[in-house]
């Protein structure tokens, strides 16, 4: 399924290419494009130049820019009901969260938890550090987390975040959060002593970090450590959700059952929501007026993300990810100056042997190619879940040359 076309391409010269940014925070770098319409995996700039969006807003758009079936959803809400206060019920939020519940537990059965819904994936996880610290009661309140991972911007989450440079310029950060490398139980091991630490906080796959995978027991060895300490163990999805990496949920590969699940991202395919699932036990430690967020499961949003997994589930989006994401592996795998590729499904690191990964993101924009380099060495896709076979051909042809051209340094 494809976004019917809607408008036709935007027009060279109807929108102003030197747009005035300067009533905005400079907390992003200059953008070297500004987009103005999408339609599936394609894009278009202020100059009416077309993209191949391999990058889905960061794992966000993965069913396209301007789905139907959303926009619909969208529009008939719109018309309905935007917004109601927390202290009184809309009909969306609980079937949208029972659909979570159902897909954690695997799709076919309830998984046995509990949604609370916010805007943001560091949201998301705030929720779960709250929960954590009011599960385990006074005294155990620290959280581990792995270097190198990334969890969120707010202060908290900052710290939560395994990655020191960004921590730096806001010291002192809210303190029980600590540190071990990815990867390694032993290290978790050591320091989770169940008289002080709440819980464990893991990335199926560090995004942030190139797309780093764990070995094979990684998580089934976390999970065995956490139920032997009555420690809680949260796996954050927040990038790794729902369908991205072939499977509903990234944890799921390996079969392990965790207490709490964060998502964003994904779930309303560029409409801003976010969610935090938990056993329903555990969500039983929060009371009414323990947590809340004015906009959180809002009809609006949560419409977005009811239309979105409808479709999902409608086109066997994990079923999606794992074919595109094998033609797109191997096709990568082929191209010159490609050393690994890394990921599973549609997340893919590609770590290059030479050009720097800066130089091949600027070489591919330049051709019609939205990637992202999260490591010097490494560039990301994470392209539509409905991504075509051809998209993919004209990608990795695209790629192809950017490569070459970073190698001789051409732009």
């Amino acid at each position: 399924m494809t976004a019917a076309r809607g408008g036709g391409e935007p027009v060279a010269g109807a929108y102003p290419v030197n747009v005035d940014r300067s009533a905005l925070m400079h907390t992003y770098p200059e953008p070297p494009v500004t987009f103005v319409r999408g339609e599936g995996t394609i894009l278009w700039d202020t100059d009416g130049r077309r993209y191949l969006d391999f990058l889905s807003g960061l794992a966000v758009t993965s069913l396209g820019h301007a789905h139907p079936v959303v926009a619909e959803a969208l529009d008939r809400q719109a018309r309905t009901l935007l917004h109601v206060s927390n202290l009184f019920g809309n009909v969306v939020a609980p079937q949208v969260a029972a659909t979570i519940d159902r897909l954690i537990g695997g799709g076919a059965e309830r998984a046995g938890g509990q949604v609370f819904f916010c805007n943001s994936g560091a949201e998301a996880n705030e929720c779960a550090f709250k929960l954590a610290r009011k599960w385990a009661g006074p005294g155990r309140h620290v959280v581990l987390s792995a270097w190198e991972s990334f969890h969120g911007r707010t202060l908290a989450t900052l710290h939560a975040t395994g990655q020191a440079a960004k921590h730096a310029p806001y010291v002192p950060l809210p303190e029980g959060f600590e540190h071990v490398d990815y990867d390694d139980l032993d290290a978790i091991d050591t320091v989770c002593d169940s008289s002080r630490v709440a819980a464990v906080i893991v990335e199926p796959i560090q995004g942030e970090a190139g797309v780093v995978m764990p070995s094979s027991d990684y998580l089934r060895g976390l999970r065995r450590l956490c139920t032997e300490r009555g420690v809680l163990l949260i796996v954050d999805e927040v990038q790794t959700g729902l369908a991205r990496t072939g499977r509903w949920f990234g944890f799921q590969h390996n079969g392990i059952e965790p207490d709490v699940v964060t998502m964003a991202k994904a779930l309303g395919n560029g409409v801003p929501i976010g969610a935090c699932w938990a056993r329903t036990e555990v969500a039983a430690a929060f009371a009414p007026g323990d947590h809340a967020t004015t906009f959180g499961g809002q009809p609006l949003a949560t419409a977005a993300a009811k239309a979105t997994l409808e479709v999902m589930e409608e086109v066997d989006a994990p079923g999606c990810a794992v074919r595109a994401g094998a033609k797109l592996r191997a096709g990568l795998e082929g191209i010159r100056g490609v050393r690994s590729v890394r990921g599973q499904g549609l997340l893919l690191g590609i770590e290059l042997e030479s050009a720097p990964a800066a130089a091949v993101f600027d070489a591919s924009l330049e051709r019609g190619l939205v990637v992202n380099p999260p490591r010097p060495d490494t560039i990301r896709m994470a392209p539509p879940l409905l991504v075509s076979d051809d998209e993919i051909e004209e990608a990795l042809a695209i790629f192809a040359d950017a490569m070459a051209a970073a190698r001789q340094g051409v732009p």
